[in-house]
């Protein structure tokens, strides 16, 4: 089938009725220090790499170092298409947080922002290090992945570090260390009042980790970002819910009770 930008014709037919896609190009001339060359990289997938892209920000340009066209995908959604829109948090717990673009996004929307970042395969890692070289007061880091229980764990693969997770097939794989996600927000809500924003996005067990969280830790997470699809919201006397493409949003309402919201 006849690809573009790595998409066949099916997937770019389908961005065609897809509100979000508008959303990213509209802010890519907002975002986007040289817009043409971001469009030229996303839509295309040209482009060298490694590369410094700059991006406006709340707190101001920012030129994180881009590896492949797999991270220029993640920051069109995360900058221009606004995946992980938050306002302005304070407290951020990151599962996957790769080479640290979406930790660029949650660190500028606010001087006050700090962030708990968990990234277990090493060469993401150190680029994560070098893309946060200017908020490093500002986040802690731990090379681990996120499960269901503590140990050690088979984390899959590929060469661009975008995808990878607990058990998956990619053609490679290593032993990292595992911490089960509850105990890893206890550990934050022991040191701060409620977290504002946990984001997962782990390629695997999605469901499985926000379903562990208890009851009432849920109640001191105000946004949970959630890379996967829900039929329904099986959180709805906690959160609100909306699906926003891949992204479903859980997000605490005044007083408790929440229905399920679009816009």
């Amino acid at each position: 089938m006849i690809e573009v930008g790595g998409r066949n014709l099916r997937q770019i037919g389908s961005v065609i009725f897809d509100a979000r896609h508008y959303r990213a190009l509209f802010n890519s001339f907002r975002m986007y220090e040289d817009p043409l060359s971001g469009l030229n990289r996303y839509l295309t997938g040209r482009g060298t790499y490694p590369c410094s892209f700059k991006i406006r920000t709340p707190l101001g340009v920012i030129a994180p170092t881009l590896y492949s066209h797999h991270d220029m995908l993640t920051v069109n959604e995360v900058f221009c298409r606004m995946d992980y829109k938050c306002g302005e948090p304070k407290v951020v717990v990151d599962f996957g947080s790769n080479i640290g673009i979406s930790a660029l996004y949650f660190l500028t929307r606010h001087p006050d922002v700090y962030c708990y970042l968990f990234e277990p395969l090493p060469q993401n890692v150190e680029r994560l290090k070098t893309n946060l070289a200017l908020f490093e007061r500002r986040y802690t880091l731990d090379p681990i992945a996120v499960g269901l229980k503590d140990g050690e764990v088979t984390f899959g693969f590929e060469p661009s570090g975008r995808y990878g997770g607990i058990g998956l097939e990619t053609g490679a794989s290593m032993q990292v260390p595992c911490r089960a996600a509850k105990d890893i927000l206890a550990d934050v809500l022991d040191k701060h009042e409620r977290i504002d924003v946990l984001k997962v996005d782990i390629e695997a067990l999605e469901k499985e980790i926000v379903e562990q969280i208890p009851a009432d830790m849920k109640k001191r997470i105000n946004t949970i970002l959630v890379e996967s699809s829900y039929d329904n919201n099986p959180y709805n006397n906690i959160y609100r819910f909306r699906q926003y493409g891949s992204i479903v949003r859980f997000e605490r309402a005044p007083g408790g009770n929440s229905q399920s919201f679009t816009n």
